[in-house]
């Protein structure tokens, strides 16, 4: 059996009640592949996660966009992983760029936020990626290996974890990274993981990709051996992620 291909929708902090039900009701609505071929997963703000896992389709599952280190306490403004246990959310993004470079996560501390959430019972899709300045100079590989390595130091088992490499310079700006260059780093992600943590690991980890996909690009993306789905931003608000899910079937025909 082969990677299940899997498609994420970061909706990051967009969205009031009226809007986040309109995307809901067109993803319900939506004819998709089966759930055999394709993992679906979305991620709309904290305040919205009860409404949406209660009126999304069963098959569709829903996650959190961070959840904090450890234990709930006197954190203002954190998520706890064990609050998104009570509410029956199953996943959680964590080290998404815009935390990682916005609010100057460190690569340990995103390390130390999987293995937490982890422990807490969640799945989670951890992001790596470099900045067009890191890629510019060469490092893209140095870079997305430390931030692996942080991830792979702290976890054990890997069962519930998807990599989401996303090019910073390729989020919300247009660019994307060409089928090849998503390719190239997902392949060298997975001969890292390889030579780092077991075979098993390499073989088995979804490695997705995030960076400007859209209904355009897709089906190129998805037929690279290497890609196992995407991590959706902005597209994952429109119509268009529909057809960005339908693209699972480039890997099953």
């Amino acid at each position: 059996m082969g990677r299940k291909f899997f498609v994420g929708g970061n909706w990051k902090c967009n969205g009031t009640t009226e809007e986040v039900k309109k995307i809901v009701s067109m993803l319900n609505g939506a004819e998709v592949p089966s759930g055999d071929i394709v993992e679906v997963v979305v991620s709309p703000p904290f305040v919205f996660l009860p409404l949406v896992k209660n009126s999304l389709r069963p098959e569709f599952h829903v996650a959190a966009q961070n959840c904090w280190v450890k234990k709930g306490g006197a954190f203002t403004g954190e998520v706890s992983a064990e609050m998104l246990v009570n509410l029956e959310i199953p996943w959680v993004i964590l080290g998404h760029s815009e935390r990682r470079l916005i609010l100057n996560e460190a690569n340990e501390f995103v390390g130390d936020k999987v293995a937490y959430a982890l422990s807490q019972g969640l799945k989670v899709i951890a992001c790596i990626g470099e900045t067009l300045e890191q890629r510019e100079s060469g490092s893209t590989m140095d870079v997305v290996a430390a931030q692996t390595k942080a991830i792979a130091a702290r976890v054990s088992n890997w069962a519930n974890v998807v990599l989401a490499y996303e090019p910073v310079w390729a989020i919300g700006t247009g660019k994307v990274a060409t089928p090849a260059q998503a390719q190239e780093v997902h392949c060298e992600l997975r001969k890292w993981l390889k030579a780092n943590v077991s075979d098993e690991v390499a073989a088995t980890t979804r490695i997705i990709y995030g960076g400007s996909v859209n209904g355009g690009n897709c089906k190129e993306l998805a037929g690279q051996p290497d890609v196992d789905g995407f991590l959706v931003g902005g597209a994952s608000l429109k119509p268009e992620f529909v057809d960005i899910i339908k693209s699972a079937t480039v890997k099953s025909a």
